[in-house]
């Protein structure tokens, strides 16, 4: 199996400004942020909204609460992986539905087109954050580049 792709991390694709209440306000302050760089299509919120409230993906890790929402490629534009850290924690309902809510601490939406592609990241992100020293590294990050650098040093290793 192929290793996923780190190069889709990249710091015009980090955001620490995107505020919001609920995980839907914040998929539509992203994709104000995603659309004019030509990453999603005009279906992706509404489609990212569906899948979240069928799909959630809040997550407990040992480095602490995150979320990693995705959508199907028909509504992205080219391939992408988009870091949020919020100045605020962000609400999402825990993965499976089996938990109670999830203030993500960072969000990092996959916008995978590649067959096979989203499970591989999935996975390496998986084992990223089950390592709580790696998740204070990415989380202590304040700029789009030691963000990215924190990331890919430790992805898919």
């Amino acid at each position: 199996m192929p290793s996923p792709d780190a190069s889709l991390f990249k710091p015009e694709l980090v955001f620490f400004d995107l505020a919001a209440p609920s995980a839907p306000e914040l998929f539509d302050a992203l994709y104000e942020r995603l659309a004019p760089m030509g990453y999603v299509r005009e279906s992706w919120p509404s489609a990212i909204k569906e899948r979240e409230a069928s799909y959630p993906t809040g997550l407990l890790t040992p480095g602490g609460p995150i979320a990693i929402p995705h959508v199907d490629p028909e509504h992205i534009e080219r391939p992408y992986i988009a870091v949020v850290k919020p100045p605020r924690p962000v609400t999402f309902e825990f993965m499976a539905g089996m938990g109670d809510p999830v203030a993500a601490e960072l969000v990092i939406n996959l916008g995978i087109t590649r067959d096979g592609g989203q499970v591989q990241v999935l996975q390496a992100l998986m084992d990223l954050f089950g390592d709580a020293e790696s998740v204070a590294d990415i989380m202590a990050q304040t700029t789009g580049e030691g963000m990215v650098s924190a990331i890919v040093s430790r992805f898919g290793g």
